[in-house]
């Protein structure tokens, strides 16, 4: 089948041509075959309903699913917020980071204790400690731990006292308010700083920093007058109590250094301060110095002798090991059963005919009774059987009584 000029479809055989009749008769067009449409089933008004309803309930569940994960981000950063506390110091109440968390704060939603210890607080609880944090040690470390894990979710302020006031109420400090600003905030459980709080807490300033509880030490803070200084925070029921570390205290570090103030003078000496800076006249400086090279002659003196006892220790070592080796060669030579005992043993017969020989006989007293006389002297060579052997004389005999003959 092909599309002629007119556009009718025209079919040809495969293998053959269109005769010249059959080109001159018209051409039927084809018809096109169209599939029929059905229309689309009808479904029940039940089952549209239902798919309605579906489709609510998933737009509900999206929703709920939306919350959620904005809950979960809100915590997430929430937790980062308080994970970077730990590597940063915390701001200042003026800091616009604090001023923004303060803002943030809902202070109409009232947080009662019974909520707070049940962690089901609608926002982070606001608790407030304040002290005067000279010598910063382990007992204020402590008692701020204490005061940040006191609900499950706590965001702690601390109020550092001024030097102004401090010297007014208590007395003078050993570190600048500076100082001490700067040693609370590096604190890793604080998360604001309050400079130059009051002595005293009023109203104004628990609604201004939105404070819901304050935390100490049980034991009533009296300065000068038998009123507890928290006596009106507890009578509102925000004060919660911690407990004081015993032992340890700014006082008792300072009677410490007072105590042995002789010591720490001379080691700063000792360190290149001046008599000036330490306040220390000219007669207690050459004094103190005088002590430092006593004790540095009797540490060298010391170590000398540790020198020496280390080396005496080593000559006595050497010298029982060699002690040892010669009493070995000794008794291996004089000892009992030793070379020179038995050299004496093998040779003792000759050695005792040496030192002992046997004494000679007495002429005269030999008797024929005496059998144990030895037998007469003969010669040595036997000459009787020869010739001239009467000219030899073979008596021997050393008998006394008989005298030689006469020629």
């Amino acid at each position: 089948m092909y599309c002629n000029e007119g556009g009718t479809h025209e079919s040809v055989s495969v293998g053959r041509k269109r005769s010249h009749a059959e080109s001159l008769l018209p051409i039927k067009p084809m018809k096109e075959h169209v599939l029929p449409i059905t229309p689309p089933l009808k479904k029940p008004e039940e089952e549209v309903e239902e798919e309605v309803e579906e489709e609510e309930l998933d737009d509900e569940d999206e929703e709920r699913k939306l919350k959620r994960q904005r809950v979960r981000t809100r915590e997430y950063f929430a937790e980062l917020e308080k994970k970077m506390t730990i590597c940063k110091p915390a701001p200042f109440d003026y800091d616009e980071e604090a001023i923004r968390e303060r803002e943030a704060c809902n202070y109409s939603q009232k947080i009662t204790l019974e909520m707070a210890r049940a962690g089901k607080a609608p926002r982070a609880v606001r608790v407030y400690a304040d002290g005067i944090y000279d010598l910063f040690h382990q007992g204020h470390a402590r008692q701020l731990m204490q005061a940040k894990n006191l609900f499950p979710n706590v965001y702690l302020i601390v109020g550092v006292n001024s030097d102004a006031m401090t010297h007014e109420r208590k007395g003078r400090t050993v570190m600048t308010e500076d100082e001490r600003y700067e040693a609370v905030r590096h604190c890793r459980y604080v998360d604001e700083v309050i400079t130059a709080c009051p002595w005293t807490l009023d109203d104004e300033f628990l609604e201004k920093h939105k404070i819901d509880f304050v935390a100490h030490d049980d034991i009533p803070y009296t300065t000068g007058s038998a009123t507890d200084v928290y006596a009106h925070i507890k009578a509102r029921g925000m004060f919660v109590s911690t407990e004081r570390t015993e032992g340890v205290s700014t006082s008792d570090v300072v009677s410490r250094i007072v105590k042995d103030y002789d010591v720490y003078v001379r080691r700063n000496l000792a360190r290149g301060y001046s008599a000036k800076e330490l306040n220390v006249s000219y007669i207690n400086e050459k004094k103190y110095r005088l002590q430092n090279k006593i004790d540095d002659l009797k540490k060298k003196g010391k170590e000398m002798f540790e020198d020496i006892e280390g080396k005496r220790t080593d000559l006595i070592m050497k010298w029982e090991e060699k002690s040892r080796e010669f009493i070995d060669a000794f008794l291996m030579l004089f000892g009992r059963d030793g070379r020179l005992t038995q050299y004496l043993t093998e040779k003792k017969d000759s050695v005792m005919m040496a030192l002992s020989p046997p004494s000679s006989p007495k002429a005269g007293s030999q008797s024929s009774e005496d059998c144990s006389s030895p037998p007469a002297k003969t010669s040595r060579f036997d000459f009787s059987g020869r010739a001239g052997a009467s000219l030899v004389d073979d008596d021997y005999s050393d008998d006394d009584d008989e005298e030689p003959e006469s020629h």
